[in-house]
């Protein structure tokens, strides 16, 4: 490697340096919340589009906690207990989630826009032995209740004064009823099982993403590093709460700085985002590129923003020209970051570092990251392979729980593969090429092809359907499904609109296919596997 400029060269000896001094004891509730809770600092600002506002400082989240412990406790769930965890964007998400941990129970983080099947799956798949969930998901948890006889407890946040829905607790009253001492809590190691994520694959159903407490500790470098929020500051990452990414962006890595996080329930639209940046004011504001794809497209020239002084984007490579939008209004560069449901940030482009447009940036400190060939071994400047992560770092999930063949398919000896593939430039800058797999990177989603064909084929018009990625100005890209029509069956504008419903209908709606092309056969393999790299091919 070429010799570094001064700030390149400053970063490669201090990260080289840089080691993880994991606890063998820690749980964030106790050990982080419950800490920052002496001193009552803000914690948590919370606003919904119609202006309604909360305000938690971590005394508040600590003791609310705790009653969620007690809660979860009172119904006889206990450590290593799994439970389905189902709320909006709103406070008692982060309440429930630490009250949780803070009792050893087996956290999973799920979408409010799951259907019936995919709540099923989850529940029957980790044996799930409680569902809290907000009062819009309530009548699909009860379309699968008797597939699903492990759920015993079903609590729900009704709305205050209303009550819950039949055969449903009131969570908020429930709570209320609760003390908020901390006798509820068990000590946990940070190689104890904490937290599951369903993550979609390409082909079967989705994975179960099983991580450890040392997982929500490790998060703190994530913030330390890339966010570089400090103590009392604010920090905005619009995220739902079913994805991994709120771990890190409103949870455990600002937390762990006594950041204060902001909380907007509501649909995006650019304007009123535009609007909240110059009234909340946070310090650093996180969103996923198609987000700032939208935000660029809006007249900047009037935005005001002194107080904000990091922007950070992560789910998909972010296009330069949006770099360059961004910057000219804001004069803030937007720094890319790239990490994976199983694991912490990876690689991101770090404050104070130049900033290469396009490029993924470098790897986290204390992680080693390569470009590797089919062998394991680590590629030179400019050549094309898999991104793999040396060892087993603190960040990185144990395991596809209850999946001992798809844990073994990411190892490569020593190396964990992310699937992704990418080139290294002589400074060690990472440049994604594009995944190793088939799964669709939609705004920031990532879907199975599987689960998108196995909708579309349960439609009477349908015979067979393949799902492929296909570029798209504002997502990255979209899904794009080619259809062979049953006999007698006419493809037509209006059928691709049945179809699109169809999808919206059976599995989560932003799964569906935005383009549909109806074709009279799928080019297949010899043993009858589907080619999608010819249907991804742009000639088509």
């Amino acid at each position: 490697m070429r010799a570094l400029d001064p700030q390149l060269d400053a970063w490669r000896r201090n990260s080289a340096a840089f080691r993880w001094e994991l606890p063998d004891r820690f749980n964030f509730g106790s050990d982080v919340v419950d800490a920052l809770a002496i001193e009552a600092g803000p914690a948590l600002l919370w606003r919904n589009a119609a202006g309604a506002e909360r305000r938690l400082s971590f005394a508040d989240v600590a003791s609310e906690s705790n009653r969620a412990a007690h809660l979860l406790r009172a119904l006889g769930i206990g450590p290593g207990d799994p439970l389905i965890v189902m709320l909006p964007r709103v406070p008692e998400w982060h309440v429930v989630l630490l009250g949780a941990l803070k009792l050893g129970a087996l956290v999973i983080p799920s979408s409010t826009i799951l259907r019936p099947k995919d709540i099923a799956y989850r529940a029957n798949h980790s044996g799930a032995v409680a569902v809290i969930a907000g009062e819009e998901q309530t009548a699909a948890v009860d379309a699968v209740r008797a597939e699903s006889p492990a759920l015993r407890h079903f609590l729900c946040l009704a709305a205050p004064g209303e009550p819950a829905p039949d055969g449903w607790t009131h969570l908020t009253e429930a709570l209320a009823l609760q003390p908020d001492d901390a006798n509820a809590q068990h000590a946990t190691r940070a190689s104890d099982p904490a937290l599951v994520y369903y993550t979609s694959g390409t082909t079967g159903p989705p994975k179960a993403v099983l991580h450890s407490h040392g997982y929500t500790w490790a998060q703190r470098y994530t913030s330390k590093h890339w966010h570089a929020v400090a103590p009392g500051e604010r920090l905005w990452t619009t995220s739902d709460t079913g994805w991994a990414k709120a771990a890190y962006g409103v949870i455990f890595g600002p937390w762990s700085h006594a950041a204060e996080v902001v909380l907007y329930d509501a649909r995006f639209d650019a304007r009123t985002e535009l609007s909240l940046l110059e009234e909340l004011a946070p310090a650093v504001f996180c969103a996923p590129p198609t987000e700032f794809r939208m935000l660029v497209k809006e007249n900047l020239s009037d935005l005001s923003v002194p107080h904000l002084r990091e922007c950070v984007s992560a789910g998909e490579p972010l296009n330069p020209e949006v770099i360059r939008s961004w910057r000219d209004a804001t004069g803030l560069t937007i720094r890319d970051g790239y990490g994976q449901t199983e694991s912490i940030l990876l690689v991101a482009n770090y404050p104070g570092l130049p900033v290469r447009p396009g490029s993924m940036g470098l790897p986290l400190p204390g992680t080693r990251v390569e470009v590797i060939d089919g062998e394991g071994q680590p590629l030179p400047p400019g050549e094309v392979g898999e991104i793999a992560v040396w060892g087993r770092p603190p960040g990185l999930f144990l395991e596809y729980w209850k999946d001992a063949e798809a844990t073994a398919r990411t190892r490569r000896g020593d190396w964990y593969l992310t699937g992704d593939r990418a080139s290294r430039d002589e400074d060690g800058y990472f440049w994604f090429v594009g995944r190793d797999d088939d799964v669709i990177n939609s705004a920031g989603y990532r879907i199975g092809p599987f689960e998108v064909e196995s909708a579309l084929i349960e439609h009477p018009a349908v015979v067979e359907a393949a799902a492929v990625a296909a570029p798209d100005p504002d997502r990255g890209s979209i899904v794009k499904a080619f259809v062979v029509l049953a006999p007698g069956q006419t493809g037509s504008a209006a059928l691709v609109a049945e179809l699109q419903d169809h999808v919206k209908r059976t599995t989560a709606p932003y799964k569906y296919p935005r383009a549909i092309e109806f074709i009279e056969a799928l080019p297949k393999t010899v043993s009858g596997k589907i080619r999608r790299i010819e249907l991804r091919a742009p000639e088509r």
